[in-house]
C-alpha cells in the first residue's frame, strides 16, 4: 500500500514486552499444552474482539490451549508479518490473501514469499458509507463529483484494501482528499469536524466494530447514511473480493436512516479467517476449532458478534479453492463430517 515502506510495515507491537516476544513464533508447545499467539489487528477492531473472545473461551474451557493476542496494523499488514516470521497465526481476509497470491496491489511492488494455510471463518465485515451533517453529501454520486475529505479506513487494514479497490474502480478515490488517520485518532477527527464522509463497518450483521462505535459516540449525533448509486453497486460487484449486501444499518446509537429516508443501504463485505503456518501444531489448531465450536456462547459474552459455530460447516464458508488448509483443521473438518475431498490439505512441521 502506498505510504508503507518495508520497515514500517513490520508493525511495532503495541503490546510489546518480554511475554509478547517469547510468544511471537505462533505456537509454543510445553508440558501443559500449546500457546498460540495470534496477530490480531488494531485496538477496537473486530479481529481483536474475536481473538480476545477466543482467548477467553480457551482459558475457561481448555486444559491444553492458551491463546495470546497481539495488536498489529491490519489484515493486509498481517500478510507481511507472517512472511517475515513475526507471527505464525494471523487474522486475514480473503481479499488480501488473494491479492498476495496473485501479486496484485499492494503486493505487486513488494510481494510476499511465504503464505499461511487456511483455518476457519471468524467474521464477515460489512462496510457502508455515512456522511456528516453539513457536508451536503447525499449519495456516492456526490463523492464521485469530489472535493470532500473522506475516510476509507486505516491503511494496512484488509477492509481498507478492499474499500480502496472499490473506490478506485468507481472513480471516487482520486476525486477526494483521503484521511489516513488510524482508528484510534479518527473519532477525534469526526468530533472536530475534519472529515465529511466515512466508510464504517459492522460484524456479522450484529454490531459495529469497536472503533466505529467510538466514531458513533463522538459524532454528536451528526452521522447519516447515504445512498449508493447504480455505478457504485456495479463497482462493488466488479471486485472479486467484495460481496454486495443490502440491509438496514445496525449498531448505531443514533438514527442514521431518517436524514435521507433510507431504510436500507448498500454494503460491501468481506470475510476474515484464522490462518496458520506449518510450525503451528495440528493439535493446537484442532483445539482452537473445538473451543469455538463447543463454547461460542462463552465467546459471545466477550464479543457479541461471535458467529454461531454449533454447526461446524459455518467455519468452512470462508475457504478458498486451491489454497492449502492446515492439517489440524482438516482433521477437525473430517471428524465433524464437513470435509470436502476437493479441498487441499497442507503439511505441518509437527504431525
Amino acid at each position: 500500500m502506498a505510504g508503507f515502506d518495508k520497515q514500517t510495515r513490520r508493525s511495532v507491537l503495541k503490546a510489546a514486552g518480554a511475554a509478547g516476544v517469547v510468544g511471537i513464533a505462533g505456537c509454543l508447545g510445553d508440558d501443559d499444552g500449546h500457546t498460540v499467539t495470534i496477530a490480531g489487528t488494531a485496538s477496537g477492531s473486530s479481529t481483536q474482539a474475536a481473538a480476545q473472545a477466543l482467548a477467553r473461551a480457551a482459558q475457561e474451557h481448555s486444559d491444553e490451549l492458551t491463546v495470546d493476542v497481539q495488536e498489529t496494523e491490519g489484515w493486509t499488514a498481517n500478510m507481511y508479518e507472517f512472511d517475515s516470521g513475526e507471527f505464525s497465526t494471523i487474522g486475514v481476509d480473503n481479499n488480501s490473501w488473494a491479492a498476495a497470491i496473485n501479486g496484485n496491489s499492494p503486493f505487486d511492488d513488494d510481494p510476499v514469499d511465504n503464505l499461511p494455510m487456511q483455518g476457519f471463518l471468524f467474521t464477515s465485515l460489512e462496510m457502508h458509507w455515512v456522511a456528516m451533517d453539513g457536508s451536503g453529501i447525499e449519495s456516492t454520486t456526490d463523492l464521485r463529483d469530489g472535493g470532500y475529505t473522506i475516510y476509507p479506513i486505516e491503511p494496512g487494514f484488509g477492509t481498507r484494501l478492499l474499500t480502496e479497490t472499490v473506490l478506485k474502480e468507481d472513480g471516487i478515490w482520486d476525486a477526494n482528499d483521503i484521511n489516513n488517520d488510524d482508528t484510534d485518532d479518527i473519532p477525534g477527527a469526526v468530533e472536530e469536524g475534519r472529515v465529511d464522509a466515512l466508510a464504517l463497518y459492522g460484524s456479522n450483521g450484529v454490531d459495529l466494530s469497536g472503533w466505529c462505535q467510538e466514531v458513533d459516540a463522538r459524532s454528536g449525533g451528526q452521522l447519516y447514511a447515504i445512498e449508493a448509486d447504480d455505478q457504485f453497486v456495479e463497482s462493488i460487484n466488479a471486485i472479486d473480493g467484495a460481496t454486495h449486501v443490502v440491509q438496514e444499518p445496525y449498531g448505531y446509537q443514533q438514527d442514521v436512516t431518517s436524514e435521507l429516508g433510507l431504510d436500507e443501504v448498500d454494503f460491501w463485505a468481506l470475510q476474515g479467517q484464522w490462518a496458520f503456518g506449518p510450525d503451528v501444531h495440528p493439535d493446537a489448531v484442532y483445539e482452537m476449532a473445538r473451543v469455538a465450536h463447543e463454547h461460542h456462547d462463552t465467546m459471545r459474552e466477550s464479543d457479541p458478534t461471535t458467529l454461531d459455530y454449533s454447526d461446524p460447516s459455518v467455519m468452512t464458508d470462508v475457504l478458498m479453492d486451491d489454497v492449502e488448509i492446515h492439517p489440524g483443521m482438516v482433521e477437525f473438518y473430517q471428524d465433524h463430517d464437513v470435509w470436502d475431498d476437493s479441498w487441499v490439505e497442507g503439511e505441518a512441521d509437527a504431525e
